[in-house]
């Protein structure tokens, strides 16, 4: 099972279907929807360091356990679901201040504008 605030490594299959390639992920989902489902919902991570809305910078020091080979961009706009069963390892796991700063980001962009 995957546990909310892991970060994990996927086979993120390409849109051919035939073909994928290994990605981190930080798991968002809360860990009684983890349970109970075959997916997760959760926010890549990526090594582009290219300054863009709805990110945020993940490094070691942000972690409660494990380690990043690289400091890493979460990518928060690319919020998705996927098969738990396409996990291939965990990495680490985010501390809990950091997890709420995701989710702040994520509410940001989907919060309507007054």
């Amino acid at each position: 099972m995957i546990f909310q605030r892991e970060i994990v490594l996927i086979s993120f299959p390409f849109s051919d279907l035939q073909t994928s390639k290994v990605r981190p992920v930080v798991a968002m989902s809360n860990d009684k929807y983890n349970r109970r489902s075959d997916d997760f919902i959760a926010i890549p991570l990526t090594s582009n360091m290219n300054v863009k809305d709805y990110t945020m910078l993940i490094t070691n020091s942000q972690l409660e356990s494990g380690r990043l080979v690289v400091d890493s961009k979460a990518k928060v706009d690319r919020v998705f679901s996927i098969s738990q069963s396409l996990v291939r390892m965990k990495v680490g796991r985010l501390k809990i201040e950091s997890h709420e700063k995701l989710i702040e980001i994520l509410l940001r962009l989907v919060r309507a504008k007054s």
